[in-house]
């Protein structure tokens, strides 16, 4: 019988969350994972919910209204294609599949154009907040056909998280650009924690005990800096390890994981040639943190600085709390901008017509990157929709002038302590390079002219206008 709203396949930890999420808002919702006995256990969990296990893919479409609404929460990749494949020739003209998953964007706009050409709807979302935020209210990025997303509209709008009464969720725009948003969200995503990592080293090289950390995050978390982020930093802090009586922080082991969001944000920058240092040096980071093994070999044998071990008085540690959280909220704006500056080109060259200021706020609530300045920031774009970098919005300028002093003392202090600093540094390198009227490209094009004869252009002759030297003078033997 045709009696549920919508129909999720797949029942891991945020397909579950997301599923019980749409029920708690009035929707009736048929369920399914690939693993019967999973499906069987997460109704029997639930059993005074309106979920219906549907022991079938076949099944769960005969359970549903039509247009069918059908959400996957499976892994990204080929199981999307193959639970596709499996139900087009059970949907009817008009039938609606969204993707949930961390899909890459190509990937997306493919899927769609198939399924068009089949008769039926397809919508990308990228659904952030992760197990917490699919429960209670995630930030959804979806994307796709607008006709498509008036029929999803409701459900979302229902689940997704609220800040100041409006729902984090909007229609991003066509093709996949749903999917690349959420993409960028995660590489930004991978600079905060890196650069809130990078703070934390240098804190436990200057002899702060983890008792402090969470007390200086915990003040960080009532300013500028409030975010999801900074707060379970401090939570982190004090939290126990149950085996050892130690502070769990400190029994973890140094070697960071990722699922290839922040490496494909990366990629995406490289081929359109956007500038992204801060969020590369955050998945650089966590790939050199994978290389224990070797790390640990080249520790005896590579000398310079220990960068556990800073040199600091007592009383000097209020000055660089101080210089640290400048630091951090002049590369945090650095991250976000670069990561803006991708989407506007990106969108641009798509012809997705993007909303830079709706993005930044459906930020604001459900995302793991979920912060207070997220309104400066939709703010600035409401301001000026054609900003062409966000250092250059009058609130972000008068931060970075402030902080920079501070900035370049941590890193300074960070280099000559030998503790890595990638993503603070590499914000603080884009910030003098942006910047600057002149840069030593000048040489750079000459070496390229000396070498294979690729031409120059000159400072004294229109732009546009290329020249190459015939005679550079031969090298000597």
């Amino acid at each position: 019988m045709s009696q549920c709203d919508i129909g999720f396949i797949g029942l891991g930890v945020m397909g579950q969350n997301l599923a019980l999420n749409v029920e708690s808002k009035g929707f009736s919702v048929t369920v399914n994972d690939r693993v019967q006995a999973k499906t069987d256990r997460f109704i029997a969990q639930h059993s005074k919910k309106s979920l219906i296990s549907a022991q079938s893919l076949e099944e769960l479409v005969d359970q549903l209204k039509q247009p069918r609404l059908i959400q996957l929460m499976v892994p990204a990749g080929d199981p999307v294609d193959d639970i596709i494949e499996y139900l087009v020739p059970l949907l009817d003209k008009g039938d609606l599949i969204v993707d949930g998953g961390n899909t890459l964007y190509t990937d997306t706009a493919r899927r769609e154009q198939y399924l068009a050409s089949q008769g039926l709807r397809f919508i990308g979302a990228g659904i952030s907040g992760g197990e917490e935020g699919a429960l209670k209210g995630p930030s959804i990025m979806p994307s796709g056909d607008p006709d498509s997303w008036q029929l999803i509209q409701p459900i979302f709008e229902a689940i997704a998280a609220r800040v100041d009464g409006v729902p984090c969720v909007t229609h991003i725009g066509l093709g996949g650009s749903g999917h690349f948003v959420k993409m960028v969200h995660n590489g930004i995503e991978y600079g905060d924690m890196q650069l809130i990592c990078e703070a934390y080293h240098i804190f436990k090289a200057a002899g702060f005990t983890n008792a402090e950390l969470a007390d200086i995050f915990d003040d960080w978390n009532k300013g500028d800096l409030e975010s999801y982020l900074i707060e379970i930093t401090a939570n982190i802090f004090r939290q126990h390890d149950s085996t050892t009586g130690q502070d769990l922080v400190d029994v973890i082991l140094d070697r960071a994981g990722q699922k290839g969001t922040g490496r494909w944000t990366a990629m995406a920058a490289v081929e359109q040639g956007i500038p992204l240092s801060t969020i590369v040096g955050s998945v650089e980071a966590r790939t050199l943190s994978s290389m224990l093994d070797k790390r640990a070999i080249a520790a005896d044998m590579l000398t310079g600085p220990n960068s556990w071990q800073l040199e600091l008085k007592t009383a000097d540690k209020a000055v660089l709390i101080k210089q640290v959280y400048n630091a951090l909220y002049a590369s945090k704006i650095v991250s976000y901008a670069q990561g803006l500056d991708l989407i506007a080109d990106v969108g641009v060259k798509n012809e997705w017509n993007l909303d830079l200021a709706g993005i930044a706020q459906i930020w604001r609530g459900g995302c793991i990157i979920r912060a207070k300045f997220l309104d400066h920031i939709s703010h600035a774009y409401t301001a000026d929709p054609v900003l062409i970098n966000l250092m250059l919005a009058p609130f972000f300028t008068d931060v970075l002038t402030c902080s920079q002093q501070d900035w370049r003392e941590t890193v300074a202090l960070a280099v000559k302590g030998g503790i890595p600093v990638p993503s603070f540094s590499g914000a603080l390198s884009y910030y003098d390079a942006y910047r600057s009227a002149r840069l030593p490209a000048n040489l750079l094009q000459a070496q390229r002219d000396f070498f294979g004869a690729h031409t120059y252009e000159r400072t004294d002759a229109p732009r546009g206008q290329f020249f190459h030297t015939d005679d550079w003078p031969a090298l000597l033997d």
